[in-house]
């Protein structure tokens, strides 16, 4: 009997957000029978109604006042009456676990203002709103499902380190949610699982008896988020599961970095200092203009020409531009480098098709070169089909540049891009082993000492410990980098006390981009996590433990027991 009677999936994304569900009967009945919010109040406009932005508004107290659309109304009109100084205002700020350097539990996030909140209670708010919303819903459509009957599915770019999908869990255990009702989903790997359910006539781009459930059928996913390019390769098994053959690879070129672009456009336009008053002065015209730019960013196409028109909110930035510049709007243009370019009429900007598909240029090549970079690897030359998923690759321009540069590959679009990972983590959580297989993206290692060698060993790294030469710092290989491992996958390792009575072993794990690391603190090599081993009924005598660590999972795990009596050891592995 299972534990669960829906499958609940929170698609937390950098731009929008949501969250899908499915009974088990539904999902034996009917896999595609998924369920998303139908209702999110788009405050006057129906852009992406089956999401919300990813918005948090806290009061002075630091309590939740409203997620989403929500949020960006009421923030801007608290800014209207001047009542938004003690409130904080977080917008697109799941990126930062991406960027972050050395990401631990103890990182802030600054909001609009730069007044700055613990980052875990930022994620952890967020996500009980979603969650929040989602059990209401099930409440108010008289399901008669509890909290305690669901199991949870919180998406994650594959890309990420293995810290920040600890964050993401913690930020979910902080939102209310069971740590062991709770699994990650690597976002293009929930794509590709939903595409495997849907019907040709859904995938555009599929010829006349195409199939993409053939066994042996090859296929790169290209998963285009508001934050990331995040892109896997699968090969479709016998008995319906699927391979991953080569680690998952990508980059920071989603949605949000043409949005800069045109951001940066208008800098050069109005000056820096101006956008940032009109962002702090007016939020709700700076919004306007991010959703109008939207708006438009999804109708451009390769072949449009002429003019392009923005309705912008025309008479608060001229009022800025008179207040602080002594100009108009209409002479800041005339000044700028797009004088022949870009023109006023009204409010509305009209501006050279060339120009604003330059705004895309950048963030197409970088796409398109990652993908030439992972075709030119051996597991994957011979792919013959591209699947574009996510809500940027419903952007004509990038399907345009895709096709022309690969023409030689069949290029996928399913039906409804913008929802394959959140409706493919409903379906991963109804059938988590639907991946048999994943590729490692680092090579894994603990903190060793080893008996110094002349001819292999740096010299500064020699000590001398109990009388003995002794190399410290080595990378002591657990599993490495591109080795291909079927899921829950086990590598044993045995570790010894260092001293009488030791009830307590700590291991320090790290993580390298290289296949074969020789020192812990070498380039490219970083600390990920601390395991920590209870030693049972401590004693004089030198005790052994036998590790065992989990990989092909979404997550790393471990477990650990004595080897002379196997009595099982408490093992915990917090990530840094």
């Amino acid at each position: 009997m299972s534990d669960h009677l829906l499958v609940a999936a929170i698609d937390f994304g950098t731009t929008y957000s949501g969250y899908a569900f499915s009974t088990i009967a539904n999902f034996k009945l009917d896999p595609l029978k998924i369920h998303a919010n139908q209702a999110w109040n788009a405050g006057g406009r129906q852009l992406l109604s089956l999401k919300t932005p990813t918005c948090l508004l806290l009061n002075e107290k630091k309590e939740l006042v409203s997620f989403g659309f929500e949020a960006e109304n009421d923030y801007a009109e608290l800014v209207l009456d001047e009542k938004h100084h003690d409130h904080y205002y977080f917008t697109r700020f799941k990126m930062r676990l991406y960027q972050a350097k050395d990401l631990s539990e103890e990182m802030r996030l600054e909001d609009v203002t730069g007044k700055s909140l613990m980052a875990i209670d930022v994620f952890g708010q967020s996500i009980k709103a979603l969650k929040d919303h989602l059990l209401k819903l099930l409440d108010t459509e008289g399901t008669g499902v509890k909290p305690h009957e669901i199991k949870w599915i919180l998406t994650v770019p594959a890309i990420w380190p293995d810290s920040a999908k600890q964050f993401m869990r913690k930020g979910a255990e902080k939102a209310g949610i069971d740590d062991k009702k709770l699994f990650i989903a690597l976002e293009p790997e929930a794509a590709s699982i939903h595409c495997q359910y849907l019907p040709t006539e859904k995938l555009k781009g599929a010829a006349e008896g195409f199939s993409m459930t053939e066994t042996g059928q090859k296929y790169m996913v290209i998963d285009l988020g508001g934050g990331t390019a995040d892109i896997t390769v699968h090969e479709k098994l016998d008995g319906g599961h699927l391979k991953e053959l080569c680690h998952a690879s990508g980059g920071d070129c989603g949605g949000t970095s043409v949005d800069n672009a045109f951001i940066q456009m208008m800098v050069k336009i109005l000056g820096a200092p101006l956008i940032n008053l009109l962002k702090q002065e007016d939020p709700s015209a700076y919004l306007d203009l991010l959703r109008e730019f939207e708006t438009v960013k999804r109708k451009i196409e390769s072949t449009t020409s002429g003019k392009v028109n923005l309705t912008i909110p025309c008479a608060t930035i001229n009022t800025l531009c008179e207040k602080h510049q002594n100009e108009s709007l209409s002479s800041m243009i005339e000044a700028s480098p797009f004088a022949n370019q870009i023109t006023l009429r009204g409010d509305k900007l009209r501006v050279d098709a060339d120009v604003m598909k330059n705004l895309f240029q950048k963030t197409i090549n970088s796409i398109i070169n990652l993908v030439k970079d992972i075709l030119r690897k051996p597991t994957a030359h011979d792919v013959p089909l591209l699947l574009l998923v996510g809500g940027f690759a419903e952007c004509p321009l990038i399907q345009a540049a895709m096709k022309k540069e690969f023409s030689n590959k069949r290029i996928i679009i399913p039906e409804e891009s913008g929802l394959s990972v959140m409706k493919g983590a409903v379906l991963f959580g109804h059938k988590p082993d639907y991946i048999a297989s994943r590729v490692m993206r680092f090579s894994y290692g603990t903190d060793l000492s080893q008996p110094f060698n002349h001819e292999l060993h740096t010299l500064s790294r020699k000590r001398s410990v109990n009388g003995e030469e002794r190399c410290v710092n080595v990378f002591g290989m657990i599993i490495e980098k591109d080795k291909s491992v079927p899921v829950g996958h086990k590598v044993r390792q045995g570790y010894i006390t260092m001293r009488p009575n030791q009830d307590h072993m700590p291991i320090k794990i790290y993580a390298s981009h290289k296949k074969d690391p020789t020192y812990v603190d070498e380039e490219g090599c970083h600390l990920i996590g601390k395991a920590g081993i209870d030693i049972p009924c401590p004693s004089e005598e030198e005790r052994s433990v036998e590790v065992e660590y989990i990989f092909g999972n979404t997550e790393i795990s471990m477990t650990a027991k004595e080897k002379l009596t196997g009595f099982t050891c408490e093992a915990t592995f917090k990530l840094i």
